[in-house]
C-alpha cells in the first residue's frame, strides 16, 4: 500500500518498499507529478488528508482524482479502515465545487434520486429554477401538450412536466436568501450512495455581511412506498449568533426550463387548484392545463430544534410558504426534516378526499430504513460484479442504479401505465417520450424483473388502438406505433426541429422511423421466449405482433422489374438520412435493417402458429381481422423482400446509398473537433447529411445486435442472397469509418459487432467509451438534460451477452465466455425460462448454480445442472 502525506512544504509519497518521493511546486504541479509517479507503480493508497483542487477537467479531491485516473483505490483514511473505505468507492458518486450552467445541470442528472414513479434531480433544497441550476420533480407519464409560435407557425408539443417543488427549504440571514446560486460559496460537496439511494450535501457559505454558515442536507426517494420522498436540512452558524429565518415552500409556480433549445417555447403547464397549510403540514394541488392530470402533494415538517408550533403560513395562487424566525447560537446545529407524498391522477381516476388530520408521513429515518431494504432486494437480483477493474464496477453500479430510478418493480405494483423514457426520470430532453430505446432497455428487466418487463410491454398494448388509427390515417393497415410516444400513444414527433448550431428551424421527418414497431415486436418475442408466459402471449403479445406484422405487410409493394417487394417512405436507425438528396418528400426505400427485421417478424409469426394452440392463434387472428391469405402474403414477402448489396458483400443502408458522396472526415474533425452531430454541422453550412455517406449511429449493423450471425445468415438465405464468408467484418469496418457516433448507443452496437468478428481490442475500447459516456458527459453537455437510459441498459447487457457469452435467443441457454483482459471475473444472476441462475465467469472457469435441473450449452458442450448444486466448468 502506498501512503501520501500532504503538507504545505511538500508532499511525500512512500511506496510499498519504503522508498519516498517528494513533490513540490504548486498544487497543480504536485498533482501532475504525483499522478505520473504512481502510474509507474502498483496498488492504491492512503492520502493523509482531504485536498480539493480545480483543473481544466473540473473540481476533484486528490483521492478521487487518483482513483479515477489510475483505476486503483485511493482513500483518506487509516490503514485499519482502508479495505472498508475502498469497498465504498464503486458505490459512491462524489462531486466537489459548483460550476453553474450546463456542467451543474449534468451533475444534477447524475445525482438524481428516484424509485420508478418519481425522480428528483440532484439539487439541494435551496436551489431554484434558473440558468445556474435546475431542481426538478418528474412523475412517470406526467405529460401535457401546449402550443407555441415557431417562425410564424403554431405548433403543439407534448412535454414531460416539471411537477411542483415541495422539497424547497432555505434560510434567510439579514434578509439575504441562501439559495447557493447567488451566495458566496466557500465549499460544496455532494455525494450519492448508489446502494441505498441516499443523496447528501455539505456547503459552507459566507453572506454579504461575512456571516458563515454550514448547510448539510440529505434526500431520498422511498423505494418501498414510491409516492414518498424525504429530506433533511440542517444548518450551523460558524461565526455568529443571532436571528435566522427558516422557510419551507410548496411551490406551484414551477415551469419547464431544463433544455435550453426548448426555452423559446411555451413552458407553463400547471394551474394551482388548492394551496393550504396547517401547523407543520402543507398541501398543494395542481392540474395540467391540457391533459387535465391532477397532481396532489402534501408535506410534513419534523424538528426538535426549530419551534414548528410558531410557523407562520401564507398562501397565494401559486404556493404555500411556511416560515419561522429563531435565535441561533454560534457552533450549534439546527435540524429540520420534510417528508412529502406525491400522486398523479388522470381525469378518469378517482381522488381520495384530503384532510390534514389524516396526513401522517414517516420521518426521514423511518422512510430511509424501509427504502434501504427495498434497494437491497433489488440489488440482490440486478447487481453485476467484476473484479480487476474498479472504475468499470463503479459505472456498472451507476447504470444499474439509474435504470432502477427510471423504472422499478415497486412502481408497477399499482399497475402504473408508463414505459421508460429515453432520459429516465432525470430531465426533459426528447420531452420525456418513449422511443425505440426500449429495444436496449427491456432485456435488463426481462432477465432480472420479468413482471416489470410485462408491465412495460402493456404500456404499448394499451396504445394499440392509437397505433391502428395512425396506420389507417397514413394509408396502411395494422398498427403503426409512433416514433415518439407519450400519454396516449399518438405520434409526438416534432414537425419542426431546431438546429442549435445554425439557430434555424427545419422540417422534421423523424416520425418515418417506423422500425420502432419492430422493436416492440422484438421485445414481445424476447419476453415470450424467456418467460414462456402463455397467458400474456394469448391475451396481448400475439395480437400486438400480428398487428405490427399486418402493418408491414401493407407497407410492402411488389416491383415487377426486380421481381421483389420493396418498402419505402421509411427512415432507418441512422437518423441522419431523412430523404434522398434534394427530395421534397421524406423517407427512403429498402432500409436494410427495417427489411431484415420484417423478414424476422414474418418468420416468427409462422413459428408462433406452431408454438401456440390452433384455437388460441385462430382467436387472435379473428380479433385482428387477419385472414389466412394475409399470413400467406407475409410468407411470400419474407422470401422476396429487396436489399441492395454490392460485390464486396456490403449491405447498403438503403437503396441508393452507394451513390451518395463521401465525406472529408479529416477536414471536419480538424475544423470542428466534436463532429458527433454531423447533420447539424452540414446543415449549418447549407448542406445536408442526406447527400453523404455519414451516419449518426449503427443502421444496417443493428441487425447483428438483435440476432446471432447464424440467424442473420438465415434471413439472408431466406431472401436468396449469398454473401462472402467475411461479410460481417467488411460491413463493420465499412460503416465504422462512416459513423460519427452522434448517439452513445452507436458504440454499444459496434462493440458487440467487433467482438463478433474477434476484434477484442476494438470491442473493449468502444464498450469503455459507452460505459463512461454519461459520467464523462462525452457528448458535450447532453447529460444535463437527463441520463441516456438506452445506453446505460445496453452497457449492462453487453457484459452478459458479449463478455460472459450468454445467448438467451435459442431454445437452450448457450454460454461462450469471452471475458475482457481487464476483468478477472464477472458475476451476476438472471432468470431464463423460469430458472434462476447465479454465474461467475473467469478466464479459465465458469461457476454456475441453477435453482432447478436444466441442461445448458457451454462452449458447444452439453452440461447438465442439478438443482441448487454449484457446478464448475473449466475451459
Amino acid at each position: 500500500m502506498n501512503t501520501i502525506i500532504l503538507s504545505k512544504e511538500e508532499w511525500l509519497l512512500t511506496d510499498q518498499t519504503g522508498t519516498t518521493y517528494p513533490f513540490s511546486g504548486t498544487d497543480s504541479e504536485r498533482v501532475a507529478a504525483l499522478t505520473a509517479q504512481l502510474q509507474q507503480m502498483e496498488g492504491g493508497g492512503i492520502v493523509s488528508e482531504s485536498l480539493v483542487f480545480t483543473n481544466e477537467e473540473g473540481t476533484f479531491s486528490l483521492d478521487q482524482w487518483l482513483t479515477e485516473k489510475l483505476n486503483r483505490p485511493f482513500v483518506c483514511t487509516t490503514k485499519e479502515q482502508y479495505e472498508e473505505k475502498s469497498a465504498e468507492i464503486p458505490w459512491t458518486l462524489e462531486y466537489y465545487g459548483y460550476t453553474p450552467g450546463k456542467d451543474e445541470y449534468s451533475v444534477e442528472s447524475l445525482l438524481t434520486v428516484g424509485n420508478g414513479y418519481l425522480g428528483l434531480r440532484g439539487t439541494t433544497p435551496e436551489m431554484t429554477i434558473c440558468e445556474a441550476n435546475y431542481p426538478g420533480l418528474y412523475l412517470a407519464s406526467l405529460y401535457n401538450t401546449v402550443e407555441s409560435d415557431v417562425s410564424g407557425h403554431t405548433i403543439s408539443n407534448e412535454d414531460f412536466v416539471n411537477a411542483p417543488n415541495l422539497q424547497k427549504m432555505y434560510v434567510k440571514i439579514d434578509d439575504e436568501v441562501i439559495d447557493i446560486a447567488n451566495n458566496q460559496l466557500l465549499s460544496f460537496k455532494r455525494t450519492l450512495d448508489l446502494k441505498t439511494g441516499l443523496f447528501q450535501s455539505v456547503a459552507e457559505i459566507e453572506t454579504n455581511k461575512q456571516k458563515r454558515l454550514r448547510i448539510e442536507t440529505k434526500k431520498i426517494a422511498n423505494m418501498q412506498d414510491v409516492h414518498q420522498y424525504s429530506l433533511v436540512y440542517q444548518f450551523t452558524p460558524l461565526n455568529f449568533s443571532g436571528t435566522v429565518t427558516f422557510v419551507s415552500e410548496a411551490d406551484g409556480s414551477v415551469y419547464n426550463y431544463n433544455v435550453a433549445r426548448y426555452r423559446s417555447l411555451t413552458n407553463q403547464h400547471l394551474t394551482v387548484k388548492e394551496a393550504a397549510a396547517e401547523q407543520n403540514k402543507a398541501h398543494l394541488v395542481v392540474t395540467t392545463n391540457q391533459s387535465q392530470i391532477t397532481v396532489v402533494q402534501s408535506s410534513e415538517l419534523f424538528s426538535q430544534d426549530l419551534p414548528l408550533a410558531e410557523l407562520h403560513a401564507e398562501t397565494n395562487d401559486q404556493l404555500v410558504r411556511q416560515q419561522v424566525a429563531l435565535e441561533v447560537t454560534e457552533g450549534q446545529t439546527y435540524r429540520v426534516e420534510k417528508s412529502v407524498t406525491a400522486t398523479a391522477y388522470r381525469q378518469e381516476e378517482p381522488q381520495p378526499a384530503f384532510t390534514f388530520s389524516s396526513l401522517a408521513l414517516p420521518d426521514f429515518a423511518t422512510m430511509y430504513t424501509a427504502s434501504k431494504q427495498a434497494w437491497a432486494e433489488l440489488w440482490a437480483k440486478a447487481a453485476i460484479e467484476v473484479t480487476g477493474d474498479l472504475m468499470s464496477q463503479k459505472m456498472l453500479n451507476l447504470h444499474t442504479y439509474h435504470l432502477l430510478v427510471s423504472a422499478a418493480p415497486n412502481a408497477y405494483q399499482e399497475s402504473l401505465d408508463a414505459s421508460i423514457t429515453a432520459r429516465g426520470l432525470h430531465g426533459e430532453a426528447y420531452r420525456g417520450h418513449i422511443f425505440w430505446d426500449e429495444l436496449f432497455i427491456l432485456p435488463f428487466y426481462i432477465l432480472h424483473f420479468p413482471d416489470t418487463a410485462k408491465e412495460i410491454l402493456l404500456y404499448r398494448y394499451r396504445r394499440l388502438a392509437a397505433a391502428k388509427k395512425d396506420a389507417q390515417k397514413a394509408g396502411y393497415q395494422g398498427a403503426m406505433f409512433p416514433w415518439q410516444s407519450g400519454l396516449d400513444g399518438s405520434e409526438q414527433s416534432q414537425e419542426l426541429h431546431l438546429n442549435p448550431i445554425s439557430g434555424e428551424w427545419k422540417e422534421d421527418h423523424s416520425r418515418l422511423q417506423r422500425h420502432v414497431s419492430l422493436a416492440i415486436a422484438y421485445n414481445i418475442w424476447q419476453y415470450w421466449h424467456n418467460t414462456q408466459d402463455r397467458v400474456f402471449m394469448e391475451q396481448y403479445g400475439l395480437e400486438l405482433m400480428l398487428e405490427v406484422a399486418h402493418f408491414w405487410q401493407s407497407a410492402a409493394t411488389w416491383d415487377d422489374a426486380t421481381q421483389r417487394y420493396f418498402i419505402d417512405k421509411v427512415m432507418g436507425p441512422d437518423e441522419f438520412h431523412e430523404s434522398y438528396p434534394n427530395s421534397e418528400q421524406g423517407g427512403l426505400k429498402n432500409n436494410a435493417y427495417t427489411n431484415m427485421m420484417v423478414v424476422w417478424l414474418f418468420e416468427e409469426i409462422e413459428n408462433l402458429q406452431q408454438q401456440l394452440s390452433v384455437e388460441s392463434f385462430q382467436a387472435v387472428l379473428e380479433k385482428t381481422a387477419l385472414t389466412p391469405a394475409d399470413i400467406a402474403a407475409m410468407a411470400d414477402i419474407r422470401t422476396k423482400l429487396g436489399l441492395e448489396i454490392d460485390q464486396e458483400g456490403i449491405i447498403a443502408q438503403f437503396e441508393g446509398y452507394f451513390q451518395l458522396e463521401d465525406l472529408d472526415w479529416a477536414h471536419y474533425k480538424e475544423k470542428y473537433g466534436n463532429i458527433y452531430r454531423m447533420d447539424r454541422i452540414l446543415n449549418a453550412e447549407g448542406k445536408s447529411a442526406d447527400s453523404y455517406k455519414v451516419a449518426k449511429q449503427a443502421d444496417s449493423l443493428m441487425i447483428f445486435y438483435n440476432f446471432s450471425k447464424e440467424q442473420v445468415n438465415q434471413i439472408l438465405a431466406d431472401l436468396s442472397y449469398q454473401l462472402p464468408t467475411d461479410y460481417i467484418e467488411k460491413n463493420l469496418h465499412y460503416y465504422l469509418a462512416r459513423t460519427s457516433h452522434g448517439s452513445t448507443l452507436s458504440r454499444i452496437v459496434h462493440a458487440q459487432l467487433a467482438a463478433m468478428v474477434d476484434d477484442q481490442e476494438l470491442a473493449w475500447s468502444l464498450y469503455q467509451e459507452a460505459l463512461s459516456s454519461d459520467y464523462r458527459d462525452i457528448q458535450g453537455g447532453t447529460t444535463a438534460e437527463g441520463i441516456h437510459a438506452g445506453v446505460m441498459a445496453a452497457t449492462l447487457f453487453i457484459p452478459l451477452t458479449t463478455f460472459a457469452g450468454i445467448d438467451i435467443r435459442e431454445e437452450q441457454l448457450k454460454i461462450t465466455p469471452n471475458l475482457p483482459k481487464a476483468w478477472d471475473s464477472l458475476a451476476f444472476q438472471l432468470e431464463v425460462r423460469g430458472t434462476h441462475f447465479a454465474m461467475n465467469v473467469t478466464h479459465e472457469t465458469l461457476t454456475i448454480t441453477a435453482d432447478q435441473p436444466v441442461t445448458i450449452l457451454v462452449n458447444g458442450q452439453q452440461v447438465s445442472l442439478e438443482a441448487n448444486k454449484e457446478a464448475m466448468i473449466t475451459y
